[in-house]
């Protein structure tokens, strides 16, 4: 028997992986430009912006639609 392979593009994608690609695609000075949260603008790091998108959920979501829209301009 088969295992269907699942069509969301976010499925088995870790938040730390979409902020890595985020940041290596767009850099942080541009993130910070297109989803204006203070983790992306004032000293911004990987560690410091999960810690933040984890505990905000509005945050995150802004991430991950990001990330969906983006994603076909990264491959």
């Amino acid at each position: 028997m088969e295992n269907p392979v699942s069509k969301d593009p976010m499925h088995g994608v870790t938040l730390k992986k979409i902020l890595e690609d985020l940041v290596g695609f767009y850099g942080f000075d541009t993130l910070g430009e297109l989803i204006k949260i203070k983790c992306f603008n004032e000293d911004p790091s990987i560690k410091s912006s999960l810690t933040f998108l984890r505990k905000t959920e509005w945050a995150r979501k802004k991430v991950e639609e990001l990330y969906i829209r983006a994603l076909p301009k990264m491959k």
